[in-house]
């Protein structure tokens, strides 16, 4: 393992890029904070990559494709599309993970709960995806619109929801029992567990949680200094500083109030000195500074954007974007020189919805951040805008994913390169 981590790219939320840095059967709501949240000793086992279809002409490395991970609860599937210059998705194969998807108790329209579920490492090429229902993550080698080389390996907990990446390491937060985070190497092999790196969350769930009891996101600062994981209901945003060797530099995480209520995604401005948190109870996002100490300092108070169920952020150059699962909007929000936050209209909606658009979850960014494409759980559906310099977006796509829209449980997790 590198001694100093090189700088990593999470497609979808982090890095460099023109910023400079990089309605079907069940609708169930539970009312938190005052609104409605919409909302397994590891061993690597190298198997066979199943695919139902191959796209030809691919090169090494991602290029031009968005991947949808299925979340189906038999078995967990990755589909890949191929990405046209205009934006449009055309379908390029499926790929089984070798674990199962998960349900969350509850879970109104996203199974998992949380952001990152499905990651792309630009440095090793490869794809990360959780098996909530299995207990593991699968990593597959990205070869232009294949995925080959396909490795899985246990979470290290109950649950898996989401992973992050900075340069060779990766963590992966389990949502399920106390709720953790258990850290990886990044190797030609897969995932490799990081001895000394498990931590404890100190929750209360059920293995499989309660989907407004379960913790949000897990992110790298983009440093690589800090380790940061919203929860829900417990209302924190908790850090581990990092050491350089990738492990946590605490016994436990500095555990802080959340500024908003119901703190789910995570994301940061293209400094990458400011944190922001969205907020599902409010639909609000606060501004933070992450300090060295793993104590957060408050920038600006929450934002609220005037919809329902604010639960997925993204950041594209100067502007953000977030998904209101409540009623199936994406709302456009920009950061002056300052890195103060605004919306990029008065009423808080970037584009109109549609009737094949509903059940509005995780959100993607393309490396280049021209393209923006939105996971519709409810419909089955992806949405692909194209990004106006001024924040605006244009629809140029609504893709049928071959999923079945929401029911016993949806697609979760979505990557765009």
């Amino acid at each position: 393992m590198h001694s100093t981590p090189k700088p990593h790219r999470r497609t979808s939320r982090s890095a460099a890029g023109r910023g400079g840095h990089r309605a079907t059967s069940r609708t169930r709501r539970i009312m938190i904070g005052g609104g409605a949240l919409a909302a397994a000793a590891a061993a690597t086992v190298a198997v066979t990559v199943a695919s139902a279809s191959q796209y030809s002409g691919s090169t090494p490395g991602a290029d031009h494709a968005v991947f949808v991970q299925g979340n189906e609860l038999g078995g967990n599937t990755i589909h890949v599309f191929a990405r046209g210059d205009d934006g449009s998705l055309k379908a390029a194969g499926t790929y089984a993970t070798g674990g199962k998807g998960g349900d969350q108790v509850d879970a109104p329209t996203d199974s998992l709960a949380s952001q990152g579920s499905l990651v792309y490492d630009d440095a090793s090429g490869m794809l990360l995806a959780v098996n909530a229902g299995s207990g593991t993550v699968t990593s597959f080698r990205v070869e232009g619109n294949r995925l080959t080389d396909r490795h899985v390996v246990s979470s290290g907990g109950a649950f898996p929801a989401s992973i992050a990446v900075h340069g060779r390491v990766a963590y992966v937060m389990n949502a399920g029992g106390r709720g953790s985070v258990q850290g990886f190497e990044i190797s030609g092999g897969g995932l490799r567990p990081l001895a000394g790196s498990y931590r404890s969350l100190g929750l209360a769930n059920k293995d499989i949680p309660l989907f407004s009891s379960s913790p949000g996101e897990v992110a790298f600062t983009p440093d690589g200094r800090s380790l940061v994981v919203t929860t829900k209901s417990a209302n924190t945003v908790e850090v581990l500083p990092m050491k350089r060797n990738g492990l946590p530099a605490v016994a436990a995480p500095v555990v802080n109030k959340s500024a908003g209520a119901v703190p789910f995604a995570i994301a940061f401005d293209a400094t990458g000195k400011r944190m922001l948190v969205a907020e599902a109870a409010k639909s609000t996002v606060t501004t933070y500074k992450v300090r060295h100490d793993g104590t957060l300092k408050v920038l600006q108070k929450p934002l609220p954007n005037g919809q329902e169920t604010l639960c997925w952020l993204e950041r594209a150059g100067d502007h953000f974007y977030g998904g209101n699962t409540g009623n199936s909007t994406v709302t456009g929000y920009r950061t002056d020189r300052h890195g103060r936050l605004s919306l990029t209209n008065d009423v808080g909606i970037a584009t109109p919805p549609s009737a094949r658009s509903q059940g509005v979850i995780d959100l993607a960014v393309t490396k280049d951040e021209r393209f923006l494409y939105v996971q519709n759980a409810v419909s089955g559906t992806v949405d692909g805008f194209r990004v106006r310099t001024d924040g605006s977006l244009t629809k140029v796509t609504t893709a049928d994913t071959g999923l079945s829209p929401f029911g016993e449980s949806g697609m979760e997790g979505i990557v765009a390169v």
